[in-house]
């Protein structure tokens, strides 16, 4: 028997923590398959310090085959957007905290419709003018 403690010996004397030298593990299901901390040598593995992982494999360098990110439209693109848009910004009776969202509502409806339908317009101009005094 080895009179040096274990951490003098090193790992060559040391039985695997996992599967206990046996060199393979089993299941609730009664599958054995070879130990994955050991490997099949019984054996408790060397541990170095450091273990490289370094992707040096061409496939990890080149680009990837992801869509770019397509940016968000901040303005109408059509021109009855753009005024509608410009009338919801210069708006005195709409809220501040509402300009931004109807704006962005324009730009939904721009990117479904192609264009702000007459409908649409005369919706949002009832949101953003003040009701008329008679």
């Amino acid at each position: 028997m080895n009179n040096q403690p274990p951490s003098a010996r090193g790992s060559v004397d040391e039985s695997c923590g996992t599967c206990g030298g046996d060199r393979r593990i089993g299941n609730s299901f009664g599958l054995t398959t070879t130990c994955p901390s050991c490997h099949g040598s019984g054996r408790r593995p060397e541990h170095t310090g450091f273990h490289d992982v370094t992707k040096t494999k061409e496939s990890h360098h080149r680009p990837t085959n992801r869509a770019p990110v397509v940016e968000k439209k901040l303005w109408p693109t059509s021109f009855e957007g753009g005024q509608l848009a410009t009338e919801v910004r210069d708006s005195a009776t709409c809220r501040e905290a509402d300009k931004p969202r109807l704006i962005r509502e324009i730009i939904d409806h721009e990117t479904s419709h192609g264009t702000c339908t007459q409908t649409f317009v005369k919706k949002m101009r009832k949101l953003v003018r003040p009701p008329a005094m008679t």
